[in-house]
């Protein structure tokens, strides 16, 4: 499994409306095959910043399956109008859980 994480600058002011876009994306990721989970985050210090974390069972059903296909320009199209700057993405892989 691999946890991706997307950090998405906002344009300021339109954070209700990207929340909404959001929200409204979700099923988009919830159909796309190896995905896990799938939530976003808000910056407290950093209010139009937002972080998207998404469970993948592989790399490849995310860079391959979901970014080729159909959902991820779903997705682009109600969320990417509020982006400010493109999304910085990267992968982690689990390597340790102290408690």
């Amino acid at each position: 499994m691999i946890t991706e994480y997307a950090t998405l600058t906002i344009k300021p002011g339109s954070e209700a409306d990207f929340e909404t876009a959001a929200a409204q994306a979700a099923p988009f990721f919830q159909k796309a095959p190896g995905a896990l989970s799938m939530r976003i985050e808000r910056t407290i210090e950093t209010p139009n910043e937002y972080t998207l974390i998404v469970q993948w069972e592989t790399l490849e059903h995310h860079i391959v399956g979901f970014r080729e296909s159909a959902q991820f320009q779903q997705w682009r199209e109600l969320a990417g109008p509020h982006f400010a700057a493109p999304p910085q993405v990267k992968h982690t892989q689990h390597t340790y859980l102290g408690f």
